[in-house]
């Protein structure tokens, strides 16, 4: 796919629930962290849907049904219903009933919302490599999911049954920290057969898909904390994305994107929703965004001016992604993120 190589944040004379008719929300780490809320995000969203944005929330999480997380949304005081929910469950659903016919056996290594998403697409949920399945799904199953289940995905793999994977985010936001995501369980199916399964969830096709079909969405506007899923999913799904620095990704991380991980917007957290976004501009001294200008002097990130912080952060960022062009950037910005406090 040819795009033209981003280098900056872009920047919107509108209020970003004005601009986009719809919100494709990650949850963990956007909206909440560990099922607890973060912080503004009930009130943005709140604001952001009174205002005549719809909020659709698409998450890799294939653990928990869409009525699950609808109910713990509303819980948090943010209204859902479970059709506003599109999980990875349901993109890998499709996916393999694509590919089988109804009624197909198929091996579970998840959580509910993977064997409710199965059953939608006329599939069989079973529990054993020794039940004849004609396929393995393998879905985050919770913190406390036996090893014994990665040993029996791996028994099926192992004798060629087709094998599917939600997603492979490496790691997720937990109240405590970062933990181990589904990604680091099939890398353990994968070590142990040799084998690569094909993946639904963000970035890929399939997922983008599925949202598509369920939401209806004309002008979307993706919102995340992860480069490597939310923002690439954005990129090669051909939408536009806000970064939100609630989760995973740090700012030195977000400096240093490729092109296809390079937000179309950057906001601190989802009041980035609710507010125009300044242009940054480029000048000889620099680019400029708010009170800040920001430039590449021997090698580093050099930083003037003062502020809101995250417009320092913009203006980096078109310091930094300029510099590298088509590549990662490996300036050093230690020094400059210190000064804003990160």
């Amino acid at each position: 796919m040819n795009q033209t190589v981003r280098t900056g944040p872009d920047g919107s004379e509108r209020r970003l629930g004005d601009a986009y008719d719809t919100a494709l929300l990650d949850l963990d780490g956007v909206v909440y962290a560990g099922g607890e809320a973060i912080a503004y995000a009930v009130e943005s969203l709140a604001a952001a849907r009174d205002g005549g944005m719809h909020l659709a929330y698409v998450t890799n999480n294939a653990a928990r049904t869409p009525e699950a997380v609808a109910g713990h949304l509303t819980e948090l005081g943010v209204p859902a219903a479970p059709e506003d929910v599109i999980t990875s469950a349901q993109a890998v659903a499709r996916l393999i009933a694509d590919q089988l016919p109804q009624g197909s056996k198929v091996l579970v290594i998840g959580a509910e919302g993977l064997r409710v998403a199965l059953r939608e697409r006329g599939l069989v949920p079973v529990e054993s490599a020794d039940d004849d399945p004609a396929a393995v799904a393998q879905g985050y199953g919770g913190p406390d999911m036996p090893w014994s289940r990665l040993a029996e995905a791996s028994y099926a793999v192992a004798r060629g049954v087709p094998w599917f994977a939600s997603n492979t985010d490496l790691t997720i936001p937990s109240a405590r920290g970062i933990a181990p995501g589904n990604g680091a369980a099939v890398q353990a199916v994968r070590i142990a057969t040799g084998a690569e399964p094909q993946v639904a969830g963000k970035p890929l096709p399939p997922m983008h898909r599925e949202t598509i079909l369920r939401t209806g969405a004309e002008r979307p506007l993706v919102v995340g904390d992860r480069l490597d899923t939310d923002i690439e999913g954005a990129y090669a799904g051909g939408v536009d994305s806000l970064l939100v620095l609630t989760g995973v990704t740090t700012p030195a991380q977000l400096l240093a994107a490729r092109p296809e991980h390079r937000p179309t917007f950057v906001a601190e957290d989802l009041r980035g929703l609710l507010v125009e976004h300044p242009a940054v501009a480029g000048g000889p001294d620099g680019f400029r965004c708010g009170g800040w200008t920001a430039a590449v002097d021997g090698g580093e990130l050099v930083l003037s001016g003062d502020g809101e912080r995250v417009d320092a952060l913009r203006a980096l960022c078109a310091a930094a992604w300029s510099e590298a062009g088509d590549g990662a950037c490996g300036l050093s910005a230690d020094k400059v993120l210190a000064r804003l406090g990160w």
